[in-house]
């Protein structure tokens, strides 16, 4: 699969990548300005990861990047080679949901749900993270290094404070996230 600009494929334009996406490896000739949404969405047709601002500032892009949570705008694709890629439509396995996405449709923590795609994933990573102990703004100083942070309601809204959502759904979000920790 080649994915890029109309033109662009040309010898010194593209490479070739490696990329491990929801399980399945994927051999890419991509152009060397592509994006990760852009590759997710275009070539291998993941439509989740939805394309917001395009500047990394509202993380309706945001997938996992080898466990680590991303705003797949930003990143050149070609710098991922051998990456592993969870996006939305990976976080469930076959119809079983992730946990999750069950606890955002418990708390109904969605309205238009063009960010919970982006919201799934960043909460996924940040559940990670605060059990292996990755301190943020929020964090109490004295908190002991490398142990579990507690995911308290203001742990939970500076975490995820890089995803926006225009239609309030923040309370139900920080609920669900807060169900989970």
């Amino acid at each position: 699969m080649s994915a890029g600009w109309p033109g662009s494929l040309e010898a010194g334009y593209t490479s070739s990548v490696t990329l491990h996406v929801n399980g399945e490896r994927y051999e890419l000739t991509l152009d060397n300005r592509a994006a990760l949404l852009d590759v997710l969405r275009e070539p291998l047709g993941l439509t989740g990861s939805k394309k917001g601002c395009d500047h990394g500032q509202c993380g309706a892009c945001t997938v996992l990047v080898d466990g680590r949570r991303v705003n797949s705008c930003l990143l050149l694709a070609v710098a991922l080679d051998g990456a592993r890629v969870t996006t939305v439509e990976g976080l469930g396995e076959g119809d079983r949901l992730h946990p999750v996405q069950r606890a955002f449709l418990e708390r109904d923590a969605f309205q238009c749900g063009y960010c919970t795609p982006g919201q799934l994933c960043s909460a996924v990573g940040v559940l990670e993270e605060a059990a292996c102990g990755h301190p943020s703004a929020a964090t109490d100083p004295g908190h002991p290094p490398r142990e579990p942070v507690p995911l308290t309601g203001d742990e939970i809204r500076e975490r995820l404070s890089g995803n926006l959502c225009r239609c309030g759904a923040y309370p139900n979000i920080v609920d669900a996230v807060r169900d989970l920790s």
